[in-house]
């Protein structure tokens, strides 16, 4: 059997673990090398826990450069925060490897967004907007023939595939959007921060960051490319008491002319080709817990027209798991499209209720 050969460079944060998680299981995949500036001389099963003791774990992290970790690779996964992996990317240009980079760095079209939200300037600006955006639901036949895939953020994920059907149909064309999403402290990385600290998270809500999120130009350029046009989006995130997981809520003044079964109907035809993407039946919501640990999305809408004012609101609810469908497991998604599979090859555990 012919074998894809897999590196990663950035071996030691939880989204290292979700990919490692998935490509130890697979036969047709060989990981040749881990990279990392942490946990140096340990192998990938002592490191990442829930791999201790499996086969294929015993690989040992390196502190190698970006070339010799894809000597010999067909594609590397890029886990690291933005501007860093920036700076290993351009080492990897030239190397001919395909690149699937998780972190924020190449998701943007616009340099003016980059600077605004992520850092005061970008390692190689020429670059934006020549790497593939890795949204299956959205961008499928890209991706497939990409030599650099961008793998979306967590909160533009849980966010956008509630909306593409809508940005399709024109619906969200010169409207406001208003969205609170909840998430688990995982999307915050592997190193604790005052903010993510157990004592003041696990029985505490807040919100941060409100109206002024990162991800916010991306979900609006996300669906911009889906067919909406002039649209404004304003985004409360809520840091939750869970580990895992982004419940998203999103309203908006639905137009005269759609019904709630209407717009069920809209979301169950987008979404047919998409197995991992599950509409629920009207008056059912989508829940964190029924899609933890998978690349499954759940997906609910709901309407109603206000008694007093006739004033027709629909509202929007996805549920994911932050580092599966959110982080890992989309990027690993893109990979089994940019290897011939379907994306969700591999993918099809049931989430673990409850």
């Amino acid at each position: 059997m012919s074998k894809t050969k897999v590196s990663i460079i950035g071996g030691a944060g939880y989204g290292a673990a979700e990919l490692l998680r998935h490509l130890i299981v697979r036969d047709d995949v060989e990981v040749l090398r881990v990279s990392s500036k942490d946990y140096i001389g340990k192998t990938i099963g002592q490191v990442h826990r829930s791999l201790f003791g499996l086969d294929k774990t015993d690989l040992v992290i390196q502190d190698i450069t970006p070339q010799e970790c894809v000597a010999g690779a067909d594609i590397v996964f890029l886990a690291m925060p933005h501007i860093i992996t920036a700076r290993v990317a351009m080492e990897l240009f030239d190397t001919g490897v395909r690149i699937i980079d998780l972190s924020g760095d190449f998701r943007l079209d616009s340099l003016e967004d980059y600077i605004r939200d992520y850092a005061p300037e970008h390692p190689c600006p020429e670059r934006l907007g020549t790497f593939a955006y890795g949204m299956p639901e959205l961008n499928a036949e890209s991706i497939k023939d990409a030599q650099y895939v961008a793998s979306p953020g967590c909160f533009a994920t849980g966010i956008a595939v509630g909306l593409l059907p809508l940005a399709k149909a024109g619906i969200i064309t010169n409207a406001n959007i208003r969205t609170v999403a909840m998430t688990g402290s995982s999307g915050s990385g592997v190193r604790p921060i005052e903010g993510t600290h157990h004592p003041v998270r696990a029985n505490n809500l807040k919100a941060y960051k409100t109206l002024q999120h990162q991800h916010r130009a991306e979900i609006l350029q996300t669906l911009g490319k889906a067919g909406a046009e002039n649209t404004s989006l304003d985004f409360i995130p809520v840091s939750a008491p869970l580990v895992r997981g982004i419940l998203a809520i999103s309203q908006l003044d639905l137009p005269e002319g759609y019904s709630e079964a209407d717009i069920q109907k809209m979301y169950e035809d987008y979404y047919a080709p998409h197995r991992s993407v599950i509409v629920m039946p009207l008056g059912q919501s989508p829940e964190v817990v029924a899609v933890k640990n998978t690349v499954r999305v759940e997906v609910g809408i709901s309407v109603r027209i206000d008694e007093l004012t006739g004033q027709r609101t629909l509202a929007c609810i996805t549920a994911i798991d932050n580092l599966v469908k959110g982080g890992a497991g989309q990027a690993f998604q893109c990979f089994n499209l940019m290897t011939g599979k379907d994306a969700s090859f591999g993918l099809d555990q049931p989430g673990m209720w409850p």
